[in-house]
């Protein structure tokens, strides 16, 4: 029997990844582990970094499975709402002037290897995350391969740079003084430089310090390796953070099993045991997780699969127990010839949008460093075109424009911020005000290559009809498609236009902000506008809920009048399940299927 379901309710998201509900309780289940359980899932990108934090890392496809092994202080649950994650430590506000926080972790909190988590691992994800010890005015675009958006071996060594995409002005960058270290070793303690709304959202998973200590300083003992991180964090020490923040950076990122175990050592309910390059990664039930998301299935397996036709074929033939293919006509239609599974649609947290390259002293020969030819080329964009086309045979009438870089369609400010901006502008596609603009910039070569994931059918199309309709303008425009365009965001010189979509991750009002404030983590296109910058320093110490949106609102009209790129379509979002597992509640918030991976179970289908 098939089930199906519709869901089109959005809340007001915020912090944002790179994409690729029935209510629920915290996700704690004591149900326990089946030993030999296991089913399979699937995803339409890759895994490639086990660290979400850094600007190459920062992806669904990551992040889905770093949230299954590195265990945090809280996440988000499918309400959605915030969730403290007691069991593995706390988090306590113990000042409000100055704002001061301490974190403290569990004493049965421990690494898959057996090693204790603590205060080591807390101040090196401080350092990462705050940027308070990195080498002045360096920048390390001139460092980054184009082909890949990976560091290159020219890398300076003598350079202290954590690739978090912190910033001074937000965040765990206001942290800048040195956390004290608490007598029980377990626990720091944070004193921000001034308020900031969402303090309670800053501080992600940490990596094992342990393990970059002893990759990056060559040091073979657990305990002699903390106690590095913490000498080389408390005393400055440059030479001893340089090597650990490269190896932060980078030494996480691979794309296959890798060689040395000790890379996978994890914290969360679940550890990875098994990666094929470009097939699937498993995920064992961590033996050391002593939280309270402890693991139902022993093993589960995500099968990498971009094409969501072949993804449906595959949850037809028993191959894959859970899919949320990005969605298409022809998936919910092919959906609905299958049996034994349930189906759910409806709107999720991810949009689609294009992004135009800024010049900023990154991209000067860039053509969109030119203001005219940014806004001819957002007069080209069939947006509507596009969702009645791609998106409204899905999920009909409900498919619609997004008209703000900020709000969710529906959420408050949304109405109020799509009066106040020029998105109307570019409801309809202008080809001649397109072609004149082009006309008056002065540009003689006016190719655009757009960067997009070359193996996703939907985008394909997409990028098709903003082809065609540019290039009628007067463009050139060229495919920079690419099955890696993941890590290839954010490189200078790799594009001129991207097309993707961003995925909320959070409900906090500051953390969309990183994607429009100078320097910031998902700030992929070098985008700089000094009141933007100045608006966002007022939103982390604005604690009225209507002063935040009246923030936001103007902020909004900024970034569309300075032609920092269009938003097209709020996702529709399909999971589909099959009858042998049960407990799967998808989120609009990442890590949406997965949020609750641990309380999934199988069924006596599974059996037969």
């Amino acid at each position: 029997m098939k089930r199906i379901s519709t869901a089109v309710g959005l809340a007001a998201v915020g912090a944002l990844v790179i994409s690729g509900c029935t209510p629920a309780e915290d996700g704690g289940d004591d149900s326990g582990l089946v030993e030999g359980s296991s089913i399979t899932a699937a995803w339409n990108q890759a895994f490639y970094s086990m660290n979400g934090n850094t600007s190459f890392g920062n992806a669904t496809a990551n992040n889905n499975i770093n949230y299954l092994v590195l265990d945090g202080f809280n996440y988000y649950n499918n309400v959605p709402e915030l969730v403290e994650n007691t069991s593995f430590g706390t988090y306590e506000l113990v000042n409000e002037d100055p704002l001061t926080v301490t974190y403290t972790v569990n004493e049965n909190a421990v690494w898959s290897d057996g090693e204790p988590i603590d205060a080591a691992d807390l101040m090196l994800n401080w350092a990462a995350l705050s940027r308070a010890l990195d080498t002045p005015d360096f920048d390390p675009g001139d460092f980054t391969d184009p082909e890949t958006g990976e560091f290159t071996d020219a890398f300076p060594e003598d350079v202290v740079y954590f690739d978090s995409g912190a910033t001074p002005e937000s965040g765990m960058g206001l942290v800048s003084e040195t956390p004290e270290v608490g007598e029980d070793g377990r626990s720091i303690t944070l004193t921000f430089n001034e308020p900031f709304v969402d303090w309670d959202l800053v501080f992600t998973a940490p990596l094992p310090a342990h393990i970059v200590a002893k990759k990056a300083l060559g040091i073979e003992d657990n305990a002699e390796a903390k106690q590095a991180v913490l000498d080389a964090i408390e005393g400055n020490d440059a030479a001893a953070l340089a090597p650990m923040a490269s190896f932060w950076n980078s030494g996480f990122n691979f794309t296959s099993m890798p060689d040395d175990l000790e890379l996978v050592t994890a914290s969360g309910p679940y550890m990875i045991s098994d990666f094929q390059a470009d097939q699937f990664i498993t995920l064992t039930a961590n033996p050391e997780y002593a939280g309270d998301n402890t693991a139902n299935i022993e093993e589960i397996t995500i099968r990498f699969i971009p094409d969501p036709l072949a993804a449906v074929q595959a949850l037809e033939n028993g191959e894959v127990d859970i899919i949320q293919p990005q969605a298409t006509a022809d998936i919910t239609t092919a959906l609905e010839g299958i049996d034994g599974i349930t189906v759910t649609t409806g709107l999720g947290g991810t949009y689609e949008h294009i992004d135009l390259q800024f010049d900023n002293g990154r991209n000067p020969e860039n053509i969109f460093s030119n203001p005219l030819v940014r806004e001819a080329f957002m007069k080209t964009i069939p947006r509507q075109e596009i969702v009645d086309t791609l998106i409204k045979p899905i999920i009909g009438d409900d498919a619609i424009l997004r008209d703000s870089q900020l709000f969710v369609p529906g959420a408050a400010g949304y109405d109020e911020a799509a009066a106040n901006n020029t998105s109307a502008d570019y409801a309809a596609v202008d080809i001649e005000g397109a072609a004149a603009l082009l006309a008056e910039s002065g540009v003689t070569n006016t190719e655009v290559c757009v960067l997009y994931a070359s193996n996703n059918p939907r985008r394909v199309n997409e990028f098709s009809l903003i082809q065609k309709s540019a290039n009628e303008a007067g463009f050139n425009v060229t495919d920079c498609g690419s099955e890696d365009w993941g890590g290839l965001l954010g490189t200078p010189g790799a594009y001129d236009a991207s097309l993707f979509g961003w995925q909320s991750t959070s409900l906090g009002v500051t953390n969309s902000l990183p994607t429009f404030v100078t320097g910031g983590i998902n700030n992929l296109n070098f985008y700089s506008n000094p009141e933007v910058d100045s608006i966002i320093s007022e939103l982390n110490t604005t604690f009225d809920a209507d002063a935040q949106i009246e923030l936001q609102v103007e902020m909004d009209r900024l970034l569309w009048e300075d032609f920092y790129g269009v938003t097209i379509y709020q996702f529709p979002e399909v999971t589909a399940f099959s009858d042998r597992v049960t407990n799967i509640d998808p989120s609009i918030l990442a890590p949406t299927i997965f949020w609750n991976a641990w309380d999934w179970e199988v069924t006596d289908a599974a059996a037969e």
